[in-house]
């Protein structure tokens, strides 16, 4: 049996490698499609339900169209846990795959605070996007609002988007009520 699993175990690996690190979301559903197929074979080859292990994104409005959408996070500690699974099933012999194991935990107030960032970086990705068209290239506000696009995608939580709004805007010489006003908050 280990040697049917074994490619799987690896493939999952790569998977978790290649996953970025750091940021908020995985708008790429080829990703979640083709991890949960990979669950789908391990399901066959072993006969075991793995479906816990399953991604099932969330579908948030963006730019008023429903996309499917992943936390990164998400991504991560579901495929950690699922090779941990895995190495204790059928490789608890060999070396474990990563240098300590992961001992990622969450619970529901970490869920539901990260529910929150993802609602709170659409809804403020979305403002910043439908705003830009209204403003002048050579203002203020079009400079901050470009600068603030920019930045999204680097954004890790909804303190680290606030924090970074709120210096860009400075940068731009815009206080917190004309950030306030600009983004409709």
């Amino acid at each position: 049996m280990k040697d049917k699993i074994r490619p799987i175990y690896f493939e999952l690996q790569g998977y978790l490698s290649q996953a970025p690190e750091r940021g908020g979301l995985i708008f790429d559903n080829q990703l979640w499609i083709q991890y949960n197929q990979t669950i789908d074979e391990l399901e066959k080859i072993t006969s075991k339900k793995y479906d816990r292990y399953i991604i099932h994104p969330e579908t948030k409005d963006f730019l008023k169209e429903p996309k499917q959408v992943i936390a990164i996070q998400v991504y991560r500690t579901i495929l950690g846990g699922l090779i941990s699974r895995l190495h204790g099933e059928y490789f608890s012999d060999e070396q474990p795959p990563f240098s300590g194991m992961p001992t990622t935990v969450i619970n529901a107030t970490q869920s539901q605070n990260q529910s929150q960032s993802i609602g709170m970086f659409l809804e403020i990705q979305e403002k910043v996007i439908s705003e830009i068209p209204n403003h002048k290239p050579e203002t203020s506000e079009r400079k901050f609002l470009e600068k603030v696009k920019s930045m999204l995608p680097s954004i890790k939580t909804g303190t680290d988007i606030l924090s970074s709004i709120l210096k860009i805007g400075s940068e731009f010489g815009l206080n917190p009520s004309d950030i306030t006003r600009l983004l409709h908050f």
